[in-house]
């Protein structure tokens, strides 16, 4: 499977069910939530599944609206330590569980999330002193 077989295979239903169930979480997390003022959830929602769509073969929804993705520099506002993505990782986890896409799909997606979401660490955890 290559990567832009993935829309193909979920159509933009697919990737909608996963970004909502992921975003369905992150309001009420403890450390994603504060990263979102309340009124963002919608349009951080949108971004997301836009940007999947683009990425894995669908419509270029995301490169027409917002240019070239520039995670790392989208990404700089937010303090984004080991602790952020493990839970980011976490909620994506149970977002799969939900959204039910077929495995090899979710073992794709995955495997890509797993990498950009370490790639997207931009702070160091305090060290425990004690």
């Amino acid at each position: 499977m290559d990567e832009a077989s993935i829309y193909g295979i979920i159509g933009e239903e697919g990737f909608t069910r996963l970004v909502a169930a992921f975003y369905r979480q992150v309001p009420e997390d403890d450390i994603l939530g504060r990263m979102y003022p309340r009124d963002e959830f919608a349009a951080a929602e949108q971004r997301l599944r836009d940007f999947l769509i683009y990425r894995f073969g669908g419509p270029q929804r995301y490169i027409e609206e917002r240019g070239h993705p520039r995670l790392r520099a989208r990404h700089i506002p937010f303090r984004i330590d080991q602790a952020a993505r493990d839970r980011w990782m976490q909620l994506m986890d149970k977002a799969f569980a939900e959204a039910a896409l077929p495995a090899e799909v979710e073992q794709f997606l995955r495997a890509f999330f797993e990498q950009m979401s370490t790639f997207m660490i931009n702070q160091e955890q305090p060290a425990n002193r004690g």
